[in-house]
């Protein structure tokens, strides 16, 4: 096998993102073969001994990949200081291993959130380089006006810098409130709730549909399904720049 980065090793056995495992190279918690390991150093990892933290890395983990729809009022972590309902009080410990959220569904968000071992995948869906969709069904106080549409469409103004193009559908309208579906390629700190808000029409309920090709479909809330390879496979393959 060719050799390749420490970081992707450590990366693609699904202990950590890849930048994660930058972190863990320049605080000297890795080694390789025996030997203090640094940035840039590669292995072939059927033939060299890679360990982090005094334990070896295995290599061979199988990818797991989790569609779970996370209903409001959940917590998007692992483990939570104080004591609160995370993704992970609603999935099987045998199941939780080696896992982790990839990105983040604030807590009174729900939908579509993907759980995995493969930090390869975390890195494409997580990183400002690669560009992904993810689809939203956001209700909203009030009917918004044409221009505000447009300009959320167009890009607003969010901490001093201009957020990207999105796409914007209006679903259902009525005076008191609307319903919109919105399509994201960036993903601010809980960007859409600001941005209504700043347009006059903050957010009553927001349900992300959709990661890239995998949606929730009838998936129920507080449910769980593993992906097949065919499912997640295409989510690795995401190489577009993004416009940031």
């Amino acid at each position: 096998m060719k050799q390749q980065r420490l970081q992707k090793l450590i990366a693609a056995s699904g202990l950590c993102s890849r930048r994660h495992a930058e972190q863990l190279l320049l605080q000297e918690r890795v080694t390789l073969n025996g030997h203090l390991a640094k940035l840039g150093d590669k292995a072939d990892p059927e033939l060299d001994k890679i360990s982090v933290d005094g334990r070896v890395l295995n290599s061979n983990t199988e990818t797991r990949v989790l569609l779970f729809n996370k209903p409001a009022g959940v917590i998007t972590s692992c483990h939570d200081p104080h004591g609160r309902v995370t993704v992970f009080s609603l999935l099987p410990d045998k199941l939780c291993k080696g896992l982790h959220p990839v990105g983040r569904l604030d807590a009174d968000s729900r939908g579509a959130l993907l759980i995995t071992n493969r930090g390869e995948l975390t890195l494409r869906l997580t990183h400002p380089r690669y560009a992904h969709d993810k689809t939203y069904q956001v209700l909203v106080e009030g009917k918004p006006s044409p221009l505000v549409l447009s300009s959320w469409r167009h890009g607003v103004m969010l901490d001093g810098k201009t957020t990207l193009p999105a796409e914007l559908e209006l679903l259902q309208s009525h005076p008191s409130q609307s319903l919109l579906k919105v399509v994201l390629r960036e993903g601010r700190n809980r960007q859409i709730r600001r941005v209504a808000e700043q347009l006059g029409h903050p957010v009553l309920d927001l349900q992300r549909t959709a990661i890239a090709n995998v949606a929730l479909d009838a998936l129920p809330e507080g449910c769980w399904r593993a992906l097949d390879e065919r499912e997640w496979t295409p989510l690795l393959k995401i190489t577009k720049p993004s416009m940031c």
